[in-house]
């Protein structure tokens, strides 16, 4: 079965539990299998690189996956957490829309 989220990549999240929670972010990368989201800045971690070759080793900064269910789509217009739900228009195409407005949230795929 294939795993179908709500939130994709590009989209600004806010983190709504854990450690991170109360930040806004941009989606990096989503992996489904696991259910996870990579958000640009939130979750940092600290790595160490060994030298390769002529580059020096150093410390790096790299993003952890957090669990989708602990981000939510946000509007940054509005300051507000956006619920999702799918809507299908009338030549058959699948859009993501905002439960409270109706607002579309992505433009029609095919």
């Amino acid at each position: 079965m294939k795993n179908k989220l709500k939130i994709r990549r590009d989209d600004v999240v806010i983190v709504i539990a854990g450690k991170y929670r109360g930040r806004t972010g941009k989606v990096v990368r989503v992996i489904p299998e696991t259910r996870r989201v990579v958000v640009e800045g939130i979750a940092l971690q600290k790595r160490h690189v060994k030298a390769q070759g002529e580059q020096d080793g150093r410390i790096i900064e790299k993003e952890r996956p957090l669990d989708v269910s602990n981000v939510a789509l946000y509007d940054v217009d509005n300051k507000r957490r956006i619920k999702v739900a799918f809507q299908t228009l009338e030549d058959g195409t699948k859009v993501r829309v905002d439960r409270k407005t109706g607002a579309r949230l992505d433009k029609a795929e095919g």
